[in-house]
């Protein structure tokens, strides 16, 4: 039974180090890859968390660790009031029912060799959910609900285009019920004819059943529409989180107003008025990231305290947080 008065995902410092180096017949000194270092945020019932940020910052690394494909380094992943790092894996069969991934790959997430009927009713046949012509004509239902045909269900993968392929895998993420659903980048590899449809379509299902969406994205305008509130990730990090209207409008963390000068306007006369930020120097290494804000050797606001100090998301008002000395 979900708790509504609770927010239904809280993470707290999570950390996801991957090993690089090291070991081996040459040996070698041990480092590690800070993926995810320390990202703390919430998501409460029926709303959608936008996750950006550049690539290689680790949106999908905390995605992916949330549902337990990664193990976690350190941290908590709160789901509906159990901490999903210390389920033994055994006994995560009822929470991997409950939070369902929709991946950035229409082409690699579905087996070339099932049928989409296989594929949809996978998850069915282990979570015990229905059987027989139950089972069967749950996933047609499935199929016109994600805008496709009963005739689909007995054709392969390779049959059907980009966006029907991930139609298909946002079918299949639906058919166990889940409370969550981690979108990671599910619309970055569609034609842009086809991505308004996708998150159309995502809004009009999360009304229909009640979702919860972690939605990872580089497409700034594109979380903004389908967000309601949007934490900005840089170098494994959360520089900034806030409502979506909050965010777009009063952005306060020198990075997060980079990313939002870059957005394309599509009229001439604003595009000139707009001033583009051009961020100068280089990305840390995120194996031996430096101390303070890893930010701060791009950041033209930067004082000696954000070269020594690591800074901290605060609340500077209306649950708008953001991790900057100088701001």
């Amino acid at each position: 039974m979900l708790d509504n008065s609770k927010p239904l995902l809280e993470v707290n410092n999570l950390r996801k180090y991957f090993k690089v180096g090291g070991g081996g017949i040459l040996g070698g000194k041990k480092s590690w890859l800070k993926a995810v270092d320390g990202v703390t945020f919430s998501i409460n019932h029926g709303e959608t968390l936008g996750l950006v940020g550049e690539s290689g910052c680790g949106k999908s690394t905390t995605g992916r660790t949330i549902i337990r494909l990664y193990d976690a380094t350190g941290g908590e992943v709160n789901f509906d009031g159990t901490d999903l790092t210390k389920v033994p894996e055994k006994e995560l069969m009822p929470f991997r029912k409950r939070i369902q991934m929709i991946f950035q790959d229409p082409y690699a997430s579905l087996n070339p060799r099932m049928t989409v009927t296989d594929i949809i009713g996978e998850g069915i046949t282990t979570h015990n959910i229905s059987r027989g012509a139950e089972r069967q004509e749950r996933i047609f239902n499935l199929l016109m609900r994600v805008g496709l045909k009963r005739e689909h269900a007995n054709r392969y993968p390779h049959e059907f285009s980009g966006g029907q392929r991930q139609r298909i895998g946002i079918a299949r993420a639906l058919a166990v019920e889940p409370d969550l659903i981690v979108c990671d980048e599910p619309i970055s590899a569609l034609d842009v004819s086809i991505q308004a449809q996708v998150v159309n379509m995502l809004e009009d299902l999360q009304d229909e059943m009640g979702l919860t969406y972690l939605f990872i994205a580089h497409d700034l305008s594109m979380v903004k529409h389908i967000s309601d509130r949007i934490g900005v990730m840089y170098l494994g990090q959360l520089a900034e989180v806030a409502d979506s209207d909050e965010l777009y409008n009063h952005p306060q963390h020198p990075y997060t107003k980079a990313l939002l000068s870059a957005i394309p306007i599509p009229d001439p006369d604003l595009t000139r008025k707009n001033k583009r930020i051009i961020l100068q120097g280089d990305v840390p290494s995120p194996i031996d990231p430096p101390p303070g804000c890893r930010f701060a050797s791009r950041c033209s606001i930067a004082s000696e305290q954000c070269r020594r100090e690591t800074p901290v998301l605060r609340d500077r008002g209306a649950g708008h947080l953001v991790a900057c000395h100088n701001v």
